[in-house]
């Protein structure tokens, strides 16, 4: 009976230290868990985003866009900035006082219905005709300035940009330009009123085309045409369709050779309805494969001219002048 009651009394112990043990491990597990220290986070999808995306510089070339200015600026990848990068090329280009004749090339682009504000093709009304001309507009007229491929090469008097570089048509009337003749910024009313300029060529659009709808683009761009109209009569006004982009253009989602195609309808449309005229340049530059702007017509992010290509535009204007001024 003594030993069987020392066992019972053995087993019970067992028993109850077993048990002690096991309650103090589930105490010390929960204090463990509930430490501050031991957090097991679960990431969600948005922690794996690829910050990269967003906090990379963002390439601009145009800065296209037009409330930006998207910037327009030969050599940088648009959108919206205010200050314009110079144009990215590997080689200074040589300033040279006048471009070379060059042959323009067949196009596949369908030309607009028969206008009367279209200028037909003419006999080449030479180098005098583009010396009598301004040049307005955003980033791919400065082209024409920084490649020098107008009379006095890059100090040439003939282009009309804002010291940034990005002209937006819906800001053209208020925005300063800077004057090439005194270097100092004023608007193109007070330009004109104190030029009082032969001819005047207005490239405007592309990046209005981003956000600007059919009846918003012609009322800004009549608005400006007959500002310099009223501010110099004798001027004439050429307005010229806007340049198609290349295929590696990356911003298509804003600016695209559809929507290029159907604002230039709308500037010819303008044209018509100011009394003035319009310049197809269009239709020799989408000569690439799906009316794309050819790579060798690009200086390298698909909006703006290569020297090539400015050489190209300034020969059609050549051969589509205004009739009274063909020799």
């Amino acid at each position: 009976m003594y030993r069987n009651y020392n066992k019972k009394k053995s087993d019970s112990s067992r028993f109850f230290f077993a048990a002690v043990a096991v309650i103090a491990c589930v105490l010390v597990i929960t204090a463990i868990i509930a430490s501050p220290s031991f957090f097991v986070r679960i990431k969600s999808p948005d922690d794996y985003t690829n910050t990269a995306e967003t906090t990379a510089p963002v390439k601009e070339t145009l800065p296209v866009t037009d409330n930006d200015s998207t910037a327009e600026n030969p050599g940088t990848s648009e959108t919206a900035s205010t200050s314009t990068p110079e144009p990215v090329t590997e080689t200074e280009p040589p300033v040279t006082s006048a471009p070379p004749m060059t042959t323009v090339p067949e196009t596949t682009v369908q030309p607009p219905e028969t206008s009367d504000a279209l200028l037909a093709e003419s006999a080449d009304a030479g180098q005098s005709y583009l010396d009598k001309i301004i040049f307005i507009g955003d980033s791919t007229t400065y082209s024409f300035l920084y490649y020098g491929k107008l009379n006095g090469g890059k100090e040439s008097l003939q282009v009309w940009t804002p010291a940034s570089r990005t002209l937006t048509l819906d800001h053209a009337t208020t925005t300063t330009i800077l004057y090439p003749d005194t270097g100092k910024e004023i608007t193109i009313k007070e330009a004109v009123s104190l030029k009082k300029p032969e001819i005047i060529v207005i490239t405007l659009g592309v990046n209005g085309i981003s956000y600007m709808n059919e009846e918003y683009f012609k009322s800004a761009y009549s608005k400006l045409v007959k500002l310099i109209a009223a501010e110099s009569p004798d001027t004439k006004i050429i307005l010229q369709s806007i340049f198609p982009v290349a295929e590696n253009w990356e911003k298509t989602k804003s600016i695209n050779n559809e929507k290029i195609t159907n604002a230039n309808k709308w500037i010819l449309d303008t044209a018509k309805d100011c009394g003035v005229r319009y310049l197809d340049t269009i239709s020799v530059l989408a000569v690439g494969e799906n009316g794309f702007l050819p790579q060798t017509y690009q200086n390298g992010d698909g909006l703006h001219l290569s020297p090539e290509a400015c050489d190209i535009v300034l020969t059609y204007i050549r051969t589509h002048a205004l009739p009274d001024f063909i020799q």
